[in-house]
């Protein structure tokens, strides 16, 4: 483990911890966002960069679109920026000109400058308090976030919080994922353990539908290329295979690269999976090594509970009362 200043902001330092395995992958994470800044895994005697990242912090606060962060405190969207919970209405955050909030509003946990708590060879632990009325959100929240390297070449990802008056939580991992450095993900064959998805409106709110993925565009139950001869383009909530296995986690997803072999699979207990191809994605400033990253340079598999639970009773349950705790855990895991 090695821990060094990557930036500060406002005077505060932000600082990246590099951890690995003693297979040879590896990975840095910074304090700012809990940001999974880069993961390198052995491939074929060699070695493939497989996440987008930044090289200052001056880049992520000024163009990040998310890159490696754990948003919170609910990611993901809520309609019109509201809920009620308990009889009472919550008015929540937004971007200045949105309409809907996203990902815990513009200064979410993704934004924030988290707390190294612990760190050594193979894992680092971050915490952020959030307090009550954070953003519009009810009650005082701790949120904890653990990355782990698990031999060979695994991520593992362990969200957990608890707070002290009733409110909603939803935390992911929102890496971006390219298997071979390639300029797009066009050509990753992607596998979705999903039956269904919730379909969304033109501003990204889902419509309250659970529909079949069966015969569609949306059908990635056998592995498929991210290019779509229609083009169709994804930023939908998939909902996850049940039941959960031994290991308490379920296959979400798998990701193949043609060009190098090289393989990603999700493994989540969260009930669905935001997938993403990044059809809008156009960062200014050089990424690592010098890449460019324009439309589809990554994709984004994001286990988490359905976008806009808060408001559809029917969706998946985000409300987190005093004395019980969030558990989120995601293996990232590459052969």
């Amino acid at each position: 483990m090695t821990k060094s200043e990557f930036g500060r902001i406002d005077g505060t330092p932000v600082y990246e911890v590099a951890i690995g395995s003693e297979a040879g992958a590896s990975a840095k994470i910074l304090t700012w966002g809990a940001v999974l800044r880069d993961l390198v895994v052995p491939v074929a005697g060699a070695s493939q960069r497989v996440t987008l990242g930044l090289d200052t912090i001056e880049d992520y606060v000024a163009h990040s679109p998310s890159f490696g962060a754990v948003p919170g405190r609910y990611a993901n969207r809520i309609a019109n920026g509201r809920f009620a919970l308990d009889g009472v209405d919550y008015a929540l955050e937004r971007k200045p000109g949105d309409k809907h909030t996203l990902h815990g509003g513009p200064h979410g946990f993704g934004k924030r400058v988290w707390t190294l708590v612990d760190a050594d060879a193979a894992s680092v632990t971050l915490s952020l308090d959030s307090p009550d009325g954070d953003a519009g959100f009810p009650g005082a929240l701790r949120a904890i976030c653990v990355y782990r390297m698990l031999e060979p070449a695994t991520l593992r990802v362990e969200l957990t919080a608890t707070a002290d008056r009733p409110t909603v939580v939803n935390l992911t991992q929102h890496g971006y994922f390219n298997l071979d450095g390639s300029p797009d993900i066009l050509d990753h064959e992607v596998t979705l353990f999903a039956d269904f998805y919730t379909p969304s409106d033109a501003e990204l709110i889902p419509t309250g539908e659970i529909r079949s993925v069966a015969g569609g565009a949306y059908d990635f139950r056998t592995p498929r290329t991210v290019r779509n001869p229609d083009g169709t383009t994804y930023d939908t909530n998939f909902v996850a295979v049940r039941p959960l296995g031994p290991d308490g986690l379920a296959p979400i997803a798998r990701v193949r690269s043609p060009r190098n072999g090289l393989t990603l699979s999700l493994h989540s207990n969260q009930p669905g999976v935001q997938f993403y191809d990044a059809a809008k994605l156009d960062v200014p400033v050089p990424g690592l090594g010098g890449a460019r990253y324009g439309a589809h340079a990554g994709l984004c598999l994001e286990p988490q509970a359905f976008p806009d639970s808060p408001n559809r009773r029917h969706f998946t349950d985000t409300v987190l009362r005093p004395g019980a705790d969030y558990r989120h855990v995601s293996e990232f895991r590459f052969a």
